[in-house]
């Protein structure tokens, strides 16, 4: 009896073990188009599809934790930006100079986390930022995502406002940021 008990405890903390460790999967792919002439804004170097160029895509992000770790990149979140249109949580363009984020699909939750704050560290720094979009990471290569594709699901793509209070001055000579964050 004392055996079987064991082993159920010990079942049972492997099941939850091996849970916890589970990492999210692509959940698919789409075939790069090539962007229509001047289409895709390149604003702080970002990508274009490329015509036939297979673009992993993700539902899901990696688990969030106290610290989860996550790489900044830099977006325009103003009108006529490289993020494209209005924000996804409040329909509205905001300047470089407000600390605002876009999260991946999975971190983004279905609009869970729109114009709340989270932390982010790097660079010996920390700061405060507000969730105002989404970094999609289910679709891309389109009109409505700037002809640009699909969003890798661990990215905080950030306003030049956050990289400066994170002490970095020049974005673009950066590229991204490993980085951890957390909710405020």
């Amino acid at each position: 009896m004392k055996n079987q008990v064991c082993s159920i405890i010990l079942l049972f903390l492997i099941i939850i073990s091996s849970a916890e460790s589970q990492t999210c999967n692509p959940s698919g792919k789409i075939r790069g188009i090539k962007p229509p002439p001047n289409q895709c804004n390149q604003e702080h170097d970002s990508d274009c599809c490329e015509e036939g160029k297979m673009y992993t895509t993700y539902k899901c992000s990696p688990r969030v934790t106290g610290r989860t770790k996550a790489t900044l990149t830099i977006n325009s979140f103003a009108a006529g930006g490289d993020g494209g249109g209005p924000s996804e949580c409040d329909h509205q363009y905001h300047p470089d100079s407000e600390a605002v984020v876009a999260l991946s699909t999975g971190w983004f939750n279905n609009e869970s986390r729109c114009l709340k704050y989270i932390t982010i560290y790097g660079n010996g720094r920390s700061t405060k930022a507000k969730v105002v979009d989404e970094c999609d990471s289910t679709m891309g290569c389109d009109k409505e995502h700037d002809y640009q594709p699909p969003c890798p699901n661990n990215i905080v793509d950030a306003s030049e406002a956050v990289w400066k209070a994170l002490g970095i001055s020049d974005p673009d000579d950066v590229g991204a940021l490993d980085i951890y964050w957390s909710d405020a």
